[in-house]
């Protein structure tokens, strides 16, 4: 089933094209609620109906990319008569055959076209593994008061997204290390995750 608010969250020139997938597979997409763990995901009902929830976002590429990360776990459901991986072989496939079609200018504009071209050859499960992806999506988010960790100095507090404090440690091959500031625990931060300064007056 065809959300009538899909329209208003894609880009312009993908909108018939999603609309013929998603009639194809006779999924319900439904927009919700942002969450922080997710961007999106796709479940079967005890009933059999096919549903994909996708954030609500004011960034019209990066739910068209959630879309159809998740419509590619339902064509391997679909395709696929045994269990596989969830983001394996089968899902990277179904991925950039659904993907395809999108990269056109018309849909996404450059330098995303050509960042999102090189992410499909060897999709991650998510695309927020995807450093460069994610700076080239950033570019289109609404501005906020939040930096990027990695944008942070060494040694500077900041609040985390569940709204606790930490201090900045020092890159440990892909990820920070921080401190929580009330229980000395250390923990290991993407580079972009978004996060506020703390100030300590």
């Amino acid at each position: 089933m065809i959300n009538q608010q899909l329209q208003y969250h894609l880009p312009f020139d993908s909108v018939s094209l999603c609309k013929n997938i998603i009639s194809q597979y006779n999924v319900d997409v439904k927009i919700v609620k942002a969450r922080r763990t997710r961007h999106g995901d796709y479940r079967k009902k005890p009933n059999g109906e096919h549903v994909i929830t996708i954030n609500a976002t004011e960034n019209p590429y990066r739910f068209l990319i959630t879309l159809i990360h998740e419509l590619a776990h339902l064509k391997v459901y679909a395709s696929v008569q045994k269990k596989v991986a969830p983001h394996g072989y089968e899902w990277k496939l179904a991925f950039k055959t659904l993907m395809l079609p999108f990269l056109q200018p018309s849909i996404f504009p450059n330098p995303l076209l050509s960042i999102l071209a090189a992410h499909i050859k060897n999709p991650k499960a998510s695309t927020d593994s995807d450093f460069k992806l994610v700076m080239a999506l950033k570019e289109f988010d609404q501005p906020t008061n939040k930096n990027l960790i990695f944008e942070l100095d060494e040694g500077t507090d900041f609040i985390s997204s569940k709204g606790k404090i930490f201090r900045k440690g020092k890159l440990r091959r892909k990820r920070f290390l921080c401190v929580e500031i009330k229980t000395g625990k250390q923990y290991l931060f993407s580079p972009h995750a978004e996060v506020e300064k703390y100030d300590k007056k």
